[in-house]
């Protein structure tokens, strides 16, 4: 099978392929040329490394992540299960007002999971969270970090609240359902998480 380019940005390229007979995702981390070389492959080999340590610690968290099959430092590369599906981001709006509610709420209970072990995403919007058999998957790390500060649990609500406000404008109230599922799991006081993203609102940083 050729490897069949899924995405190419700045920081990564995205292939589908096989893997011992299973399909798979390649995601390969892009060299930068203005970098020095040695600074460039040690920051390659960091990035990866993290990324597929915290897919593997939210896996064991009970949060649904691809398997990871094979990581290649020297490569920069992380091959992991291929979830056949939708993004959420591309079938959101055409759910049943039930069926939306119901999956806003378990996109919610799902950050609450990675929020209990102190993963904070970094790039929670809708493209980033496939839909396979009623059941969410969550994908692209690289942005992601170990964070115990209620700051950094409210900007990653924050930006999914974003997301939503200008990718589902229309159902940009989904975030009250999402908050739910995040309060029914997060083990510590949503409250005070509810707070912070209030005053991140307030405060107008990311506007």
């Amino acid at each position: 099978m050729t490897d069949e380019v899924l995405y190419q940005g700045a920081e990564a390229k995205i292939l589908k392929s096989t893997y011992h007979d299973y399909e798979v995702v390649i995601k390969k981390r892009v060299h930068k040329r203005y970098r020095i070389k040695e600074i460039d492959r040690e920051l390659i080999q960091n990035r990866t490394r993290d990324e597929a340590k915290i897919m593997a610690l939210a896996r064991t968290k009970g949060v649904s992540v691809p398997i990871i099959y094979d990581v290649d430092l020297p490569l920069g590369s992380i091959t992991f299960e291929y979830v056949r599906g939708h993004r959420i981001k591309d079938v959101f709006d055409d759910f049943t007002i039930d069926k939306r509610k119901k999956i806003a709420y378990q996109i919610g209970a799902q950050i609450g999971l990675l929020h209990n072990s102190e993963i904070i995403h970094g790039d929670l919007t809708t493209s980033n969270m496939i839909l396979s058999d009623d059941k969410i998957y969550f994908i692209d790390f690289g942005l992601s970090e170990i964070n115990n500060e209620i700051e950094a649990r409210g900007v990653d609500l924050h930006l999914l609240m974003e997301a939503l406000e200008s990718t589902h404008f229309r159902y940009a109230s989904s975030f009250e359902d999402v908050f739910k599922g995040y309060a029914d799991t997060y083990e510590s006081d949503s409250d005070v998480v509810k707070h912070k993203i209030d005053e991140i609102v307030k405060r107008g940083r990311y506007r």
